[in-house]
């Protein structure tokens, strides 16, 4: 006797092994090795820490308050 297919898992199973392959076309032509991936996250985190290294004093990044009270009139 024939084998009975259930026609809606025959056709995920092949929509699946299709995106698979196209998937691996992908990763072939868009994909980065690891050293790659490496260097760039290390230039991200030079990046980071030269901004960082720049920013001035205060919390929010404003310099700190010198003592002057400023209520925007000109003097």
């Amino acid at each position: 006797m024939a084998e009975i297919v259930n026609l809606r898992r025959a056709r995920k199973q092949r929509s699946r092994q299709d995106a698979e392959k196209q998937a691996e076309q992908n990763r072939i032509s868009f994909g980065r090795s690891k050293a790659e991936r490496s260097l760039s996250e290390a230039e991200r985190g030079k990046a980071a820490r030269a901004l960082e290294g720049h920013r001035l004093p205060g919390e929010d990044g404003r310099p700190e308050d010198d003592g002057h009270k400023d209520d925007g009139r000109k003097p």
